[in-house]
This record gives structure tokens, C-alpha cells and sequence, in this order.
């Protein structure tokens, strides 16, 4: 902004990739030097807002606003729940899918809203996953869908052959404790497979 991109979103996914990317590097310099791993998320949404100088003479910044640019901070928060980094909105995915590889991971509904929302976790560029990687996502979209239609253990054979595969898949791990609590313990009949954050 001010100047228009048709290609925003996509934009705005290969510059989350890259700095995952650069931060990757920026991590391994500072742990051999002694210093904590750091963890780093990114929350992309895809909307209208309002883009400028905005504030009065004691404050005063270029900055964004608006319920997208809400929304796009509760995904990064959500990053925590599925132990991604990268969390996009469905709208964004849909703009940006020739040019990169998401994985659907939920509907989710954030705190202060009433409309639930599909998300994805931005994995890479388009033609940046080996066939291990694409068996994964296909395992999981399985497994999510078997999920919402509330087949819990068939659901969790498929989260269980990604983490045989995979066994640092943090989503798996969500989706397979959802899926033994679930068997225990069944949603309400109305359930439409919308999970409830419960902060910010």
C-alpha cells in the first residue's frame, strides 16, 4: 500500500515462507552462540482495512486496522494450539494456491466472533514438498474429513500413519487427543466440527 497488487496475497505468502526461511538460518547462529531457540509465528488474512497514517499529534503511525487485521492476529496466536508457524486465512489460500502448498487444518471460531472460519497451515512454495511431504497432507485431509463426520477411530488411523511417518506432526497430535476425548466424551449433535479458541 497505497500502490495495488493483484497478486497481494500470494505476495504476502512467499514473504512469511522466506522469513520462516531467514529466521531458520537467524536461529541456528544464535544457538551455537549459546543463545535460547526462539519460536516465530505469522497470521495472514485476506480482507478490506483500512491502510495509512493514522493517530493524532501525541501518537501518530503507519499502521493497518480492521476486523482482517484482527483476525490475522488471532491466527498467529493459534499457531500454538496445532505447533505450526504459519497459519493463513481460507480467503488468502484460495488467492495464493498456484503458488503455494497449504494444508487445511480447521474451522475455527476466534474469541469476539459468531462466524466460524477455515483455516490452513502455509507449508511451502509450490513444488517445494517431496512426495513424503504431499502423502502427509493427503493422509491428513483424509483424516480431518473422517474427523467432521465424526468417524473418531478410523479418523485417528490416518493421524496415526502420518505420525508413524512423521512423528513431530504437532496437528496429528491435536487431532489424535481430539480424537480419544471426542470417543470418551462425543460433541453435541449440532457439532459442525467448529473448534471454540478459547483466548486470544
Amino acid at each position: 500500500a497505497p500502490i495495488p497488487q493483484e497478486n497481494h496475497a500470494a505476495l504476502a505468502c512467499l514473504s512469511a515462507l522466506r522469513c520462516r526461511e531467514f529466521l531458520k538460518s537467524l536461529q541456528e547462529k544464535w544457538m551455537a552462540h549459546g543463545i535460547p531457540e526462539r519460536t516465530f509465528r505469522f497470521g495472514i488474512s485476506t480482507g478490506e482495512m483500512v491502510v495509512g497514517n493514522i493517530g493524532s499529534s501525541s501518537r501518530f503511525e503507519y499502521t493497518v486496522i480492521g476486523d482482517e487485521v484482527n483476525l490475522a492476529s488471532r491466527l498467529e496466536g493459534a499457531n500454538k494450539i496445532y505447533g505450526t508457524q504459519i497459519l493463513i486465512l481460507e480467503k488468502t489460500y484460495e488467492l495464493a494456491n498456484e503458488k503455494i502448498v497449504g494444508r487445511e487444518l480447521d474451522i475455527i471460531r476466534v474469541v469476539g466472533k459468531s462466524q466460524p472460519v477455515r483455516i490452513y497451515e502455509l507449508v511451502s512454495e509450490k513444488g517445494k514438498s517431496d512426495d513424503r511431504g504431499i502423502g502427509i497432507l493427503e493422509k491428513f485431509q483424509l483424516g480431518i474429513n473422517l474427523y467432521r463426520e465424526r468417524k473418531w477411530k478410523e479418523s485417528t488411523e490416518y493421524f496415526q500413519k502420518i505420525l508413524d511417518l512423521d512423528p513431530n506432526d504437532k496437528p496429528s497430535q491435536e487431532y489424535l487427543r481430539r480424537c480419544k476425548e471426542y470417543e470418551n466424551s462425543p460433541p453435541p449433535p449440532d457439532w459442525q466440527g467448529v473448534f471454540e479458541l478459547k483466548s486470544k
